[in-house]
């Protein structure tokens, strides 16, 4: 299925939810260590992994919206 239906369940709303908090948390996670790290080849590293969750965030709250 690569089309979002018109109604969302609750159990798929509940699910979308915990994608898009365990994308959120990773994401300020990856932040916070690439403030932190001393290589700078790490941190940018954790500043794209970080990029990557964020996008995620929002692919989750554009179906949702």
């Amino acid at each position: 299925m690569k089309q979002v239906p018109s109604m969302i369940s609750t159990k798929d709303l509940s699910y979308l939810e915990d994608m898009f908090n365990w994308h959120f948390t990773a994401a300020k996670k990856a932040e916070s260590y690439s403030m932190v790290v001393g290589d700078e080849t790490i941190s940018e590293f954790f500043v794209d992994v970080a990029k990557k969750h964020k996008k995620v965030c929002e692919k989750i709250v554009k179906i949702l919206g």
